[in-house]
């Protein structure tokens, strides 16, 4: 039967901060270490102003020396013991926060992963960057900064309360009052100024953070276009609306620190007040008012911490509501539902790791019937009436103008995106609604913008496959025509690639990620532009070989599924080397299409569609030396 009442615990698991802090994967006996290790510190604290009070005033009568050696090795004592005890609970405390973080981080990138991308898209970048980093490091900021001062404030001061208590209980009391002055009432102020700037605070950060990513990343072009001192005005302006909330909230914690710095003027006034007569009526000793009047000065610096602590408080609960809501719209409701229903304060995967080896067989079939595609946030159809059969050995081709929906098309077959019409199926099952890991076994996705990451090309190439091995990942590079490239390298596999692919050219880049998904052991892939950035020969040269691995696993098998042939779907401006593929879908948009949704408008082999004029016509438009 639990402890806590009913009511209260339906709110803790309402909340988001506990749902958060239950993922951090806490542990209570780390917690209760670093609480205990901070109580010893700042008691050691305590400990040496009482201990130096005493020893001050003792000295002042200048008795026999002998007398003074407890107190001056218990003040040596505390001194050294105030330091080892700080930094054995910022190590303790440290330890909470940081393996709480790559819990929550561990949770937060299995839910991306597993979960539904067009979830994802209505985040803007930075903003998606922003809860995966300093939210995340807010939340787990909260056991450091909120939950360890709290515990250590509250054993500190009613052991100190009690000390002075036993010499003079009027100033006990008094310093009881005091701290509550200083503990309750200023953190109150605090937290109040927290939830009205936080908020604010949040969109700012996250406005600043898209603006700098969008400047970084994309200098050159938004310099070309003449947008590039905009969007520096739109940072200076984010800078300015986070400095001026920033502002706003330090009226607040102004009173709110000068509330705790008069309860302890006060609590020292009231103890003069106090013990002064206590003296002259011989109820307490000189050396006793010292530690009476002196020790609160040290024991305020546990009740200082928390109007700290309750704006920690609530900008991790801020924090946790933003991140426990990117984990609700990327991972299944099923996944969802048990993460809530759990109780046992343990972190919850978010999807079961792939088995080692697991892979589809030859009769994977991918298949679209009737389907209508659109990305989130659109009210009608980029792309409708789309029917096809993908299996391996296969090889279809998805053409048309730009912004007809072949990017959309491919997505929703990949399960990225839900149809908002027909059905997008793998081996029969809803390739939507399949668990991330088990729809990429079957089918891969080449985006345009597929990341580059910040490491050897080797590990960017085993993002695919884990097992991949030097001579796999050589052969792969030299297919998709990167074997100049790859000799160039100063360190071969081993060269180290910028943040997102920066110091590769775009068709190097084209080039690297097809042959990542060359390496992946799906046997069916779908290919976004494979000729973006290239020169023709070029294009048409990697072209036909996406083609031709359809048709067998090449010599070495190193890209090809276990040895079988691959399907593919590619999505192409170019019409050149379409000869191979087993059919071509051509897409456009429909005179009679109110809303200008695309529409497959013709279908056939290369041959079969020359005899249409536009088709004709965009194959003449190509470099003649590559048709």
């Amino acid at each position: 039967m639990s402890l806590v009442p009913r009511p209260l615990a339906d709110r803790l698991h309402a909340d988001p901060l506990w749902q958060a802090v239950r993922l951090l994967d806490v542990r209570r006996r780390r917690v209760v270490t670093a609480v205990v290790l901070g109580t010893l510190a700042l008691g050691s604290s305590v400990a040496l102003a009482a201990v130096a009070a005493w020893l001050v005033a003792r000295a002042s009568q200048m008795p026999p020396v002998l007398t003074l050696s407890v107190a001056v090795v218990a003040v040596r004592a505390f001194g050294i013991s105030r330091g080892v005890f700080r930094y054995l609970e910022r190590l303790a405390s440290h330890d909470v926060a940081l393996r709480g973080m790559a819990a929550l981080r561990a949770n937060l990138y299995a839910a991306l992963a597993g979960g539904s991308a067009g979830s994802v898209a209505r985040l803007r970048r930075g903003d998606l960057l922003a809860r995966v980093g300093a939210d995340v490091d807010d939340v787990g900021d909260v056991v450091v900064r909120a939950f360890v001062p709290a515990g250590v404030a509250l054993a500190v001061s009613a052991g100190s309360v009690a000390l002075v208590a036993a010499f003079l209980p009027a100033a006990g009391v008094t310093l009881a009052l005091c701290l509550v002055l200083a503990a309750v009432v200023a953190p109150w102020l605090s937290a109040r100024s927290a939830r009205q700037v936080e908020a604010r605070g949040a969109a700012a950060r996250a406005a600043m953070t898209t603006t700098t990513l969008e400047i970084l990343e994309a200098s050159g072009a938004l310099a070309v276009s003449g947008r590039l001192g905009g969007r520096l005005d739109d940072l200076r302006a984010a800078d300015r609306d986070l400095a001026r909330t920033t502002d706003d909230g330090a009226r607040t914690a102004g009173v709110a620190a000068g509330i705790a710095a008069a309860a302890v003027g006060l609590a020292v006034l009231a103890a003069l007040l106090l013990g002064v007569p206590a003296v002259v009526a011989g109820t307490l000793t000189p050396e006793e008012l010292s530690v009476v009047v002196l020790t609160p000065l040290a024991v305020f610096e546990a009740a200082n911490a928390l109007p700290g602590a309750a704006v920690q408080l609530h900008r991790s609960r801020q924090a946790a509501a933003r991140v426990m809501d990117l984990l609700d719209v990327s991972a299944p409701a099923s996944t969802t539902a048990s993460r809530r229903a759990d109780t046992s304060g343990q972190a919850l995967p978010v999807s079961a790791p792939p088995a080692a080896g697991a892979r589809r067989g030859a009769d994977t079939t991918l298949a679209l019937d009737d389907v209508a595609a659109s990305w989130p946030g659109r009210d009608h159809a980029v792309v409708a009436g789309v029917g096809l059969a993908l299996r391996p050995g296969r090889a279809v081709a998805l053409v048309g103008p730009s912004g007809v929906g072949k990017t959309t098309l491919l997505a929703t077959a990949a399960g990225l995106l839900p149809p908002l019409a027909g059905r997008a199926t793998l081996d029969d099952a809803d390739v939507a609604a399949l668990p991330r890991e088990d729809a990429a076994r079957g089918v891969v996705l080449v985006a345009e913008d597929g990341h580059v990451f910040h490491t050897t090309v080797l590990e960017n190439l085993r993002v695919a496959r884990g097992d991949v091995t030097e001579a796999d990942a050589e052969s792969a590079l030299r297919e998709v025509g990167l074997g100049a490239w790859l000799d160039a390298l100063p360190d071969g596999l081993a060269t180290a690639l910028g943040p997102d692919g920066t110091d590769v050219s775009g068709g190097e880049r084209r080039r690297l990620l097809v042959a990542r998904a060359l390496l992946a052991p799906a046997p069916l892939l779908l290919v976004d532009e494979p000729a973006e950035h290239l020169d023709g020969a070029t294009a048409d040269a990697l072209v036909r070989h996406l083609v031709a691995t359809t048709r067998s696993a090449g010599t070495d098998g190193a890209t090809a599924h276990g040895g079988v042939p691959r399907g593919v779907v590619l999505a192409t401006h170019r019409l050149s080397a379409l000869e191979a593929v087993d059919e071509v879908l051509l897409l456009g948009r429909p005179d009679d299409e109110p809303d200008g949704t695309a529409r497959v408008v013709a279908r056939g082999t290369h041959a079969e569609l020359l005899a249409l004029p536009a088709y004709r016509w965009a194959l003449e438009q190509e470099a003649p030396t590559v048709r």
